[in-house]
């Protein structure tokens, strides 16, 4: 898995630079188009009825595009930061573990401030 994202980075960094466009890929730009395009593929939900299965299969791939979209800045960015992508993720979990511990958490969408 972390040799395939760190394939994927690299395509992404390939695509980008052939066209020239890492001066336009600072921090600042990522982030602020990593939550553009999260809020894209949130809008794909906004007015669906009850969160169908039909609705989401209706429009699957227009979904996955967005949430490629997302993928794509979000491996950008953390590249662009100098981010192992498993390393902080990995940490990322366990503060989580320790914020939600299973037997607290399980089965609840209660904050862990909550708990």
């Amino acid at each position: 898995m972390e040799n395939d994202i760190k394939d994927l980075q690299k395509r992404i960094i390939a695509f980008r630079d052939a066209r020239d466009w890492a001066k336009f890929h600072q921090p600042k730009e990522l982030a602020i188009s990593l939550a553009i395009e999260a809020a894209e593929l949130l809008e794909k939900f906004q007015w669906q009825k009850g969160g169908t299965k039909e609705y989401q299969d209706e429009n699957r791939e227009d979904i996955g595009d967005e949430l490629a979209d997302v993928f794509i800045y979000a491996l950008n960015l953390a590249h662009q930061m100098g981010f192992d992508v498993k390393e902080i993720v990995e940490e990322k979990l366990k503060k989580s573990g320790l914020k939600y511990p299973v037997e607290k958490a399980k089965g609840t969408d209660k904050k862990y401030t909550e708990l």
